[in-house]
C-alpha cells in the first residue's frame, strides 16, 4: 500500500495536525530570524569598515569634534560601531568638568554599558532559534507518541495486525518525527553559526571601545584638548 503525503495529512487526526503546524510554523520562525539576523551582521560589518577607514585618522590626530560629528552624520548614525563610539564621545564631553571620577574614565563606564545593551540588542530574536532547538524534537516525538496511538487504534478497528491497518498511523508518526528533527537541527546549527559571529562581532566592538578610551586618555592629557 502506498501512501502520499497528501493521503497521509487527510489520515491524520486534528492533534497530529496541530503537532505538524506547530514544527513547520517554528521552521519558518527559525529560518525568518536566521535571514534577518545575518543580514544586520552583514550590514554591521560593513559600516564599521566603512567608519573605521575614516575614524582612524581623526583619532590619530586627535580631533575629538571631528570624530563626533562623524560618528551623528546621516551614512553611519544608525552603524553600531559608530553608535558605541558616539555614546563614549558624548559621555567624555558631558563630563569635561568633572574632577571626581574624570570624563575619561565616565567615558570607559559609558562605553561598558553600551557594549551589554548592544549585544543583547544585537542577538535579538536567537531565543528563537535556541528554543526551537530544544523543544522541537520533543514535539515531534510527542506527535510520534500520538501516531503511535493511531496505529494501535487502527489494529483494533481492524480487528488485526495487519500491515495496511498500522500503516497510516506509523507513516504519520515517523513523518511528524523527521520534521522535528530537521528542523531542530537546523534551528541549532544556525544558532551556533550566529552566536559565533556574534561573539566575533563583540570582541571588534570591546577592542574599538579599548582603543577610544585610549585615544581619549592621550588627547585628554594633550595641552591642546
Amino acid at each position: 500500500m502506498e501512501l502520499s503525503l497528501a493521503e497521509i495529512w487527510a489520515e491524520m487526526g486534528i492533534l497530529s495536525k496541530a503537532v505538524a503546524i506547530s514544527l513547520v510554523v517554528m521552521g519558518i520562525a527559525s529560518a525568518f530570524v536566521a535571514v534577518e539576523r545575518f543580514l544586520v551582521l552583514l550590514k554591521a560589518h560593513r559600516v564599521s569598515v566603512a567608519f573605521a577607514d575614516k575614524a582612524r585618522p581623526l583619532m590619530e590626530a586627535k580631533e575629538i569634534d571631528t570624530l563626533y560629528d562623524l560618528t551623528r552624520g546621516k551614512e553611519f548614525a544608525r552603524g553600531p560601531l559608530p553608535r558605541l563610539l558616539r555614546f563614549g564621545l558624548e559621555s567624555y564631553r558631558a563630563n569635561t568638568r568633572d574632577e571626581t571620577v574624570g570624563p575619561v574614565e565616565m567615558a570607559k563606564r559609558e562605553l561598558n554599558r553600551k557594549l551589554e545593551m548592544m549585544g543583547t540588542e544585537a542577538r535579538r530574536g536567537m531565543g528563537i532559534l535556541a528554543s526551537t532547538g530544544s523543544t522541537a524534537p520533543f514535539i515531534g516525538l510527542f506527535g510520534t507518541v500520538i501516531g503511535i496511538i493511531t496505529a494501535f487504534q487502527g489494529i483494533a478497528a481492524a480487528g488485526g495486525g495487519g500491515i495496511g491497518a498500522v500503516s497510516a498511523g506509523i507513516a504519520e508518526a515517523l513523518i511528524v518525527t523527521a520534521v522535528g528533527l530537521v528542523v531542530a537541527i537546523m534551528a541549532v546549527l544556525v544558532f551556533n553559526f550566529l552566536s559565533a559571529k556574534f561573539d566575533a562581532f563583540d570582541q571588534t566592538m570591546q577592542h574599538a571601545a579599548s582603543e577610544l578610551v585610549d585615544y581619549l586618555e592621550v588627547a585628554h592629557g594633550s595641552p591642546d584638548q
